[in-house]
């Protein structure tokens, strides 16, 4: 009889074994769009330390050239969130209908963090063709698109010497291809992106005007987006994702140090990076002068509408389109109700 019960027992065993799997709650999909840049950092920060397992997500990151080819997809739904530039397009996008909201930061200047850099040809240094901004007139900028962030940082400059935007010529091409350009002579200057601004330096062909942080201080450079249907139908696994999303910024921000990627997390992130993004070289991390982020999350609403507003006089965003109908802080406030205040120390 014994020989019997113990049967059963292993019987039940096995059932409760075999049904226990298929009961426990499984993860939860969500797909993000990236464009495997340094800004990127939080969305490979919280996929390599687990923080998105953490919150039961299973999250899939999906390479795109820039956060404007993730506009419809995230339109459509096929992309739950994106991270780029609150560029024109996206203005466009929300005037045709696209319910997209901007909901956290990703990339900013605060003090010291300036990653877009005016820079001028030391030739032209040298020579004395160029001494203040006001000598911008009729030269020839290497930037990477129109209504983007970093035109509103030339425009500032310009505006502030006496100069309007179209006083110069923007010749657009990727980022990387800007320290060719300046090498060659192709171009008399550019607003550069890291690592760019850096390399163009220390090869000798280009010399620092102004970084951004002091042009526009705390300017909003990019942010990240939430689709309509993550916003609406999947809420618990948007403030999910946010939590985890948060957590990864507040890393990054532990690596920062001085102006430099050199704090106590700096060579987990940066082997992070090295393996996600197209920057290989740890040293080039701990040279360059990487991007702010918010550790609180939200954006600069101010400075995104005085870049739309420039967008708008540029005719490039036409239609009555607002800064304030697009940002949804809701759900970075629900993760600080949770995670707390922000502490700058390493953590784990």
């Amino acid at each position: 009889m014994a020989r019997i019960v113990t049967s059963h027992g292993l019987l039940l065993a096995v059932v409760l074994a075999s049904i226990g799997p298929a009961n426990a709650q499984s993860p939860i999909a969500v797909t993000v769009g990236a464009a495997s840049v340094t800004s990127d950092a939080p969305i490979y920060i919280a996929d390599k330390k687990g923080y998105f397992r953490d919150e039961g997500l299973a999250v899939k990151v999906e390479n795109f050239r820039s956060a404007s080819d993730m506009v419809p997809h995230l339109g459509t739904g096929t992309l739950d969130a994106g991270a780029g530039s609150a560029s024109a397009g996206l203005y466009n996008a929300v005037a045709r209908g696209i319910k997209i909201k901007i909901v956290a930061d990703k990339a900013s200047s605060p003090s010291g963090y300036g990653a877009t850099k005016i820079l001028i040809r030391k030739d032209h240094i040298d020579s004395g063709r160029y001494k203040t901004p006001a000598d911008f007139k009729g030269m020839k900028f290497a930037m990477n698109a129109p209504g983007v962030s970093n035109t509103a940082t030339l425009n500032a400059i310009l505006k502030v010497a006496g100069l309007r935007y179209s006083d110069v010529e923007t010749v657009n091409m990727p980022l990387p291809d800007h320290v060719a350009a300046l090498g060659n002579k192709a171009v008399d200057a550019s607003a550069s992106v890291e690592p760019a601004a850096t390399i163009a330096i220390k090869n000798g062909f280009a010399v620092l005007v102004k970084a951004d942080d002091e042009i526009l201080p705390n300017h909003q450079i990019a942010v990240l987006l939430y689709s309509e249907n993550f916003v609406t139908r999947r809420s618990d696994a948007a403030r999910a994702f946010m939590r985890a999303y948060l957590r990864a910024v507040r890393f990054y921000n532990s690596a920062l140090k001085d102006g430099r990627m050199i704090g106590p997390n700096a060579d987990e992130v940066i082997a992070i990076l090295s393996q996600t993004t197209s920057i290989k070289d740890p040293a080039i991390y701990k040279s360059i002068t990487p991007t702010g982020m918010n550790p609180d999350g939200k954006v600069n609403v101010e400075s995104l509408a005085a870049d739309l507003a420039f967008y708008k006089e540029q005719g490039l965003v036409e239609a009555d389109v607002k800064v304030e109908q697009i940002v949804d802080h809701s759900f970075v406030e629900a993760a600080l109700q949770q995670l707390g205040p922000y502490r700058k120390e390493g953590l784990r």
